[in-house]
């Protein structure tokens, strides 16, 4: 793991996070993106799937409206209006050309700056440990890198063009949640409170674990990990891509 963290470039207006499931973001992330909203800048999330399978009890049918619903009160907690469900079969995402195109779609749509999505890396470590990273979020990741590129490129999916959507090759930056090396580091000290909170409107899941989980106590150890390496009490890591000729 690098020893040397940067803080994270704040020189942009405009964010867009790309992430397979409700609540992905809420793991860390969603501190960071209340630091940005409260100082001004637009933040725009787009979730693949509903997350439906993510409740064993409950069927799909069930899970899908109360997890957009939480997901939508999560995003408002810290400043977000701007979600998007692209309606991606939970568990069972696919890279492709759909996923491509539907995510340039967006980027062309929101005209972000910068892009989040998590690691799309097999494994990464938890605890001292080494765990599978999950399907969906390996699948939406690299198709989040691709679609950056595809986004900027009219000869790409011509047809958004006739839907109105010109190129948008402003993105200058990707951002991983959860890399096994990040760069980069976001100080949340100020904005842990906002994180929690979002984390806590998944209440439908959080009680589906079938387990004790605090989402407050979770939450202050894992960004305190990250604040102790750069001097701060509280911090998110994140590993930085550059997009090719930026």
């Amino acid at each position: 793991m690098n020893t040397t963290l940067a803080p994270l470039p704040e020189n942009w207006n405009r964010a867009m996070a790309v992430v397979a499931h409700p609540d992905d973001l809420e793991y860390g992330a969603a501190g960071a993106i209340a630091r940005w909203t409260r100082s001004g800048k637009s933040v725009a999330y787009v979730i693949a799937t509903d997350g439906e399978a993510g409740i064993d009890g409950r069927t799909p049918a069930e899970a899908a409206p109360l997890r957009r619903r939480e997901q939508l009160d999560a995003a408002a907690v810290v400043g977000v209006e701007d979600v998007t469900f692209l309606g991606y079969r939970d568990g069972v995402v696919e890279y492709g050309l759909d996923l491509r195109r539907a995510i340039a779609r967006e980027i062309r749509r929101f005209r972000p700056e910068v892009l989040i999505t998590a690691t799309y890396e097999p494994t990464y470590g938890l605890n001292g440990g080494r765990i599978i990273n999950q399907a969906d979020h390996r699948a939406v990741g690299v198709a989040v890198l691709d679609a950056a590129r595809d986004a900027g490129n009219r000869w790409i999916f011509p047809e958004l063009l006739d839907e109105n959507l010109p190129p948008w090759d402003e993105v200058g930056l990707v951002y991983l949640m959860g890399a096994n090396q990040p760069s980069h580091t976001v100080d949340v000290t100020a904005s842990l409170d906002a994180g929690i909170e979002s984390l806590r409107a998944h209440r439908s899941y959080l009680d589906g674990l079938g387990r004790d989980f605090d989402p407050a106590a979770f939450l202050q150890e894992f960004t305190a990990a990250a604040g102790a390496r750069i001097g701060v009490q509280h911090a998110v890591a994140f590993q930085q891509i550059r997009l090719q000729g930026v």
